[in-house]
């Protein structure tokens, strides 16, 4: 019998809301693709991202059309040269990571050549608020050892240092999501230099930020929505000091351990981060949390329900996933 494959969409609930520059959300919404051979069952979750041109619609479409390549047995490999980096793809590579490791009983590690992964410090995210709310969610959070500070542009100096006063101790990573603009960056950088931030995820727009280029770096600055693959890195030489790995933007697991090594030889750090999604979604990226300076894997921290079983979390320690999870 060949491999067959479905899908399904699924919804969770965010616990409160979850807002950034772009907007705010109360549930999420993920696809997951299952491959099943005979006795044996591989899954994947992805998120389709408005950003970046994605629909729940138009990622199920992109899945289903690999129907009959699934049931041909199509490799990992051959996805990659089939298919565009993207969460379709990220679906249907971890679906096929996982099938792999359990028709052969190993763990998707070894699989992937990659040394069992180890708990880590996962980032806890703050939503974008005002400097009161963000103040006051920093001080609910502060006893976590890293924080994730959404911002919005116009006010950031006042949220940034607002949460520094609510988590004096914490270690901070900014993400303004392409909020910033030529003419707030300056006094962005300097309240972030102030406030000891770590980390400053994305500031200017994809496509508009050569300005980094022509000007000093007090904290190092991450790429996210300017880099999927390694298709893009040459473009962040002298601009970015970091990358943030996302499955759903690698297009999969197989992708994301090749960005990895590539952007550690080119002497990158490494962020690896998620979209908002359930353990399934995480499970894949934890393999690569020995590549990572920062690990930002707290979706499921952030949901008011998460599926079973979970990945385990110890406040903001994350555990590699169970066999019956992923992988």
């Amino acid at each position: 019998m060949p491999r067959a494959l479905s899908l399904t969409v699924e919804r969770f609930p965010i616990a409160g809301a979850f807002t950034i520059s772009r907007g705010s959300r109360t549930e999420i919404a993920v696809v997951v693709a299952t491959i099943r051979d005979g006795d044996v069952v591989g899954r994947g979750e992805c998120v389709p991202y408005a950003r970046y041109g994605e629909s729940i619609e138009s990622v199920s479409d992109l899945i289903e059309a690999q129907s009959w390549a699934v049931a041909a047995g199509t490799t990992r490999a051959e996805l990659r040269e089939r298919m565009p980096a993207g969460a379709a793809r990220n679906a249907l590579d971890c679906a096929l990571f996982d099938l792999e490791a359990k028709a052969q009983g190993r763990r998707a590690w070894e699989v992937a050549g990659l040394p069992a992964p180890r708990p880590a410090t996962t980032a806890y995210t703050l939503s974008l608020g005002t400097p009161e709310s963000m103040g006051e969610a920093a001080r609910a959070a502060a006893a976590r050892p890293l924080l994730k500070v959404k911002l919005g542009g116009d006010g950031d100096p006042e949220r940034i240092a607002a949460v520094r006063q609510g988590a004096p101790d914490a270690r901070l990573i900014v993400d303004a999501n392409e909020a910033w603009r030529p003419d707030n960056l300056e006094a962005n950088l300097a309240a972030c230099l102030a406030a000891g931030v770590a980390l400053i995820e994305q500031p200017l727009p994809a496509g508009e930020d050569s300005l980094l280029g022509q000007i000093t770096h007090p904290v190092p600055i991450c790429a996210d929505e300017s880099l999927h693959d390694r298709a893009g890195l040459d473009r962040l030489a002298g601009l970015y000091e970091a990358i943030n790995i996302k499955l759903d933007k690698t297009g999969g697991l197989t992708e994301a351990v090749m960005l990895a090594h590539e952007a550690r030889a080119r002497g990158l750090t490494v962020m690896i981060g998620c979209m908002l999604g359930t353990s399934l979604g995480m499970a894949p990226a934890t393999l690569l949390m020995h590549h990572a300076e920062f690990v930002d894997l707290d979706g499921p921290l952030l949901l008011a329900r998460d599926r079973e079983p979970p990945l385990r979390y110890e406040g903001s320690t994350i555990f590699p996933p169970e066999p019956e999870l992923w992988g």
